[in-house]
């Protein structure tokens, strides 16, 4: 009988247990859904971008008195996903102009950092920084006005825009661009007593533009936004004028212990995301960061044009792209990637795009519907038992002016107002598209993913007559009541 020796045992079972732990590693979260740039096609500048909970949610500048979001729990529904207002106001001072927005989470709250200005003012000395805060914990709100953050040495008058929070050694702070003491426009920083609160009444610079590549069309250091990496506390910042297509972005790094001493910031004598004439982007500019779903992956988000004379307005697109980190720790930004290549979404996604959206009542918990999914132009729109008809399906698309269409997924046509009437029980019905406010409205978020569909044309809503709960309830336009029969809310669907 052969007898195996003791050691020969013991390898063999060294081996197989090694066999199994590799056997069992978990493989690597798959590709999310394909993309392609852009992100956002219309009013694009400036975009922030967070992921939570199970959806992506972005936020832009709009240049109005108000402030709309997207959610999608992918990355490419993004583009198709309705623009929700989220905060409007028409307070004089602050009701007109808002710039790059922004919302950070902190103890049960969603923060929203913005810049507005004075309605009829000439752009853009009356630029100012504001916050509000969430109810909640939901990123969309709803939204009350906290507070308006500034410092007694900006100026002129306390001029403050692109605010952001940076978070080190448990303490908060506001990162910004403004003018101190005749500086040209630059990094400033500020301590927070809170997420609402400039606890100092000065600012002070960290970063003033003075190599040749911050100062191509206009000497400017703006668009700060915090980076954080094993350990390390890094500044992305926009440099040079927006106006240019050498918008680009430069790097700070925290090498010193004190955010609030220059000395402790160390600027990278070169740009670390810039145009690419070969891909056609221009002016890549203003981003933020987030994680994929999995948190395996770091991703960049930022607007670009496709044209070299594209500008600082509305010409500017929402782009995102995956970045890595280089050997020395520092992040590896690559090249804008050119728009219309169709790149693997972040991984972890699971979800599937959706392409339209069911409209449910809140009280009857009915759908907006078609009649019948007849084609005629003036087919009657009601609520019916949801069913997954496509006569029940919607897309809601963006026309530029923050304010959508609703087209009917059956038809083609689109959801408008009778007559174009302003008064309450006109009519909602389907139309040919004939590109009238009439038959364009705002979506105005009143909280738990509900809506109102305000028309563009009476400002007045869709409202189920009488709050009837039964089948082929009309649905009419009606003066906004507050009440669960004029709110929607938006289901994803394919």
């Amino acid at each position: 009988m052969l007898r195996t020796r003791p050691w020969l045992v013991l390898v063999a079972a060294l081996l197989a247990v090694l066999g199994s732990v590799v056997t069992t590693q978990p493989a690597a979260a798959a590709d999310g859904r394909p993309f392609t740039n852009p992100v956002k096609a219309q009013k694009g500048a400036d975009p922030w971008l967070e992921y939570y909970d199970g959806n992506y949610y972005l936020i832009n500048t709009t240049f109005t008195n108000e402030l709309l979001m997207r959610r999608s729990p992918t990355l490419a529904g993004l583009a198709t996903a309705p623009g929700v207002q989220v905060w409007s106001d028409t307070t004089a001072g602050r009701n007109a102009n808002m710039w790059a927005p922004e919302f950070h989470y902190f103890d049960g709250h969603w923060y929203l950092y913005y810049v507005a200005g004075q309605s009829g003012a000439a752009c853009c000395d009356t630029q100012r920084t504001y916050v509000l805060e969430s109810a909640g914990t939901d990123p969309m709100g709803p939204y009350t006005y906290k507070n308006q953050l500034t410092g007694s040495n900006l100026t002129p008058g306390g001029w403050l825009i692109d605010p952001s929070v940076l978070e080190y050694g448990g303490r908060l702070y506001l990162v910004g661009s403004g003018f101190v003491g005749g500086s040209a426009q630059s990094l400033v920083i500020a301590p927070m007593s809170n997420p609402y609160t400039v606890s100092g009444a000065a600012f002070t610079v960290i970063s003033q533009p003075t190599l040749g590549w911050e100062t191509s069309g206009a000497a400017v250091n703006e668009g700060p936004e915090p980076l954080y990496h094993d350990g390390r506390t890094f500044l992305t910042f926009s440099a040079s004028y927006c106006q240019t297509a050498d918008y680009k972005l430069g790097l700070l790094e925290l090498t010193g212990t004190d955010p609030l001493n220059a000395a402790s910031w160390t600027k990278s004598a070169s740009p670390v995301f810039q145009r690419s004439d070969a891909n056609g982007v221009y002016g890549p500019g203003h981003n933020g960061f987030f994680s994929s779903p999995d948190g395996t992956e770091n991703w960049i988000v930022y607007h670009a044009n496709s044209s070299a004379s594209g500008g600082c307005g509305n010409a500017r697109t929402t782009r995102a792209q995956k970045f890595t980190w280089n050997a020395d720790g520092t992040p590896n930004l690559g090249t804008p990637v050119a728009t219309g290549t169709s790149l693997a979404g972040p991984s972890g996604e699971t979800a599937t795009t959706p392409t339209a959206y069911t409209l449910v009542n809140r009280n009857s918990g009915k759908c907006l519907d078609v009649a019948g999914g007849n084609t005629a132009d003036g087919t009657n729109v009601f609520q019916w038992t949801c069913n997954g008809g496509a006569n029940q399906k919607w897309r809601v698309e963006d026309q530029g002016n923050d304010t959508s269409r609703l087209v009917n997924v059956a038809t083609g046509k689109v959801l408008d107002t009778a007559d174009c009437s302003t008064a309450d029980g006109a009519d909602l019905r389907q139309w040919s598209w004939l590109d009238n406010n009439c038959q364009k409205f705002r979506l105005i978020y009143t909280g738990g993913d509900h809506v109102r569909i305000a028309n563009a044309n009476s400002g007045k809503v869709a409202d189920v007559a009488d709050c009837g709960t039964a089948d082929g309830t009309d649905v009419r336009q009606w003066t906004w009541l507050n009440n669960t029969c004029q709110q929607w809310r938006l289901t994803p669907t394919t």
